[in-house]
């Protein structure tokens, strides 16, 4: 039973990676035909190549192949299909014209909605850390909420080689991990292992140095389909509690509230770009893409690890480590700009407070 079940998990994985890894030339020849290209600006835009970014078509073609040869058909997997098919028609779009905020809010919005009144994916309630909130009617805008926060995260942090891709690989990998050790076989399980296979093959041409870019494409695409496949978890049983897909999300959930924070307090649009996430910040103390990205990937395993430990071993050890990580993050936020400029602060601060010097007597 574990031979066929191991057997079957690589033939998923490698059924979408095959896909993507063949598909990818073909994209990347397509993009720049269309101009679906990422130019080198300077700013927050660290890349100095022209470089296509329709990557995530790709991933998306991969999910497909993988679906339609391992899933089964249902009116709910129709509802992630239609979803899917917005987010990803947005996305080339944007990719295309650079759409404005509002009108990639749209997209993704119908996206949701889609999920939520013709899929009937909901989130019920809220259990964790012993306490339970019955949501009732607000299931329907927390379950929203639920899904453009996981679009948005995933595009938002999308700012880096391999960034995206990897943590989305990770998130797949955990859920899919925690699906098996409880012996739940069902969709979530099945699209965990197809979307990890896709992301892999994705990493292949995205890991630094990238010869491709996810594009808002992939980035909202692996963000909808982290959302789908945490909705199918509640469905399944497979996660009992909402906290457990965001703590494996910590690291792009952090990064979007550390963005809205510091851009509210600078009077800034919360949609506005700029240089301040988390990899930004370990790229000022000198370290390299590639080593900026494996710090994160290793900091985001903890942060699954812990997970899997707390949804099948013991909670008591996963609170331990919970709360190890959780002091790392507050001495990474004081020691660093990402939630407001150090400097300025101190400036700020001093100038309030500071007592005026007496001037010394003449001699």
């Amino acid at each position: 039973m574990i031979s066929q079940n191991i057997i079957k998990i690589a033939s998923i994985i490698m059924t979408s990676f095959i896909c993507v890894v063949l598909v990818m030339p073909f994209i990347k020849g397509l993009a720049f035909q269309i101009g679906a290209v990422d130019k080198p600006r300077g700013g927050r835009h660290i890349h100095k190549n022209l470089t296509p970014k329709l990557g995530g078509l790709a991933i998306f073609l991969g999910f497909l192949l993988g679906y339609m040869v391992f899933g089964t058909h249902s009116a709910i997997m129709n509802a992630v299909l239609i979803g899917s098919f917005i987010i990803i028609l947005t996305g080339v779009v944007d990719d295309l014209t650079e759409l404005s905020p509002w009108q990639k809010f749209i997209g993704q919005l119908l996206s949701a909605l889609v999920l939520v009144f013709y899929g009937g994916l909901l989130i019920k309630n809220l259990s964790a850390f012993g306490i339970y909130i019955e949501f009732g009617i607000l299931a329907y805008p927390v379950t929203i909420f639920f899904i453009l926060g996981a679009i948005n995260c995933i595009n938002l942090i999308d700012g880096l080689d391999g960034l995206s891709g990897g943590l989305s690989a990770i998130y797949y990998l955990t859920i899919g991990t925690i699906a098996v050790m409880q012996g739940k076989f069902g969709l979530d399980f099945i699209l965990s292992f197809v979307m990890l296979g896709a992301t892999l093959g994705f990493l292949v041409y995205n890991f630094y140095p990238a010869t491709i870019f996810a594009g808002d494409t992939g980035s909202m695409f692996m963000g909808f389909m982290i959302a789908v496949i945490a909705l199918f978890g509640f469905k399944n049983v497979t996660m009992t509690s909402l906290v457990i897909p965001l703590l494996i999300l910590a690291i792009p959930i952090l990064d979007t509230a550390f963005a809205i924070i510091r851009r509210t307090l600078k009077g800034e649009a919360i949609s506005k770009g700029d240089k301040f996430h988390i990899h930004h910040q370990l790229l000022n103390r000198h370290l390299s893409q590639r080593t900026t990205v494996l710090i994160i990937y290793g900091f985001d395993l903890l942060f699954a690890f812990a997970s899997i430990i707390y949804v099948i071993n013991d909670k008591n050890l996963g609170y331990i480590i919970y709360s190890a990580l959780l002091i790392v993050v507050i001495i990474f936020v004081a020691k660093t700009n990402v939630v407001f400029d150090q400097e300025t602060f101190q400036k700020k601060f001093l100038n309030k407070f500071k007592i005026k010097e007496r001037k010394k007597p003449k001699k």
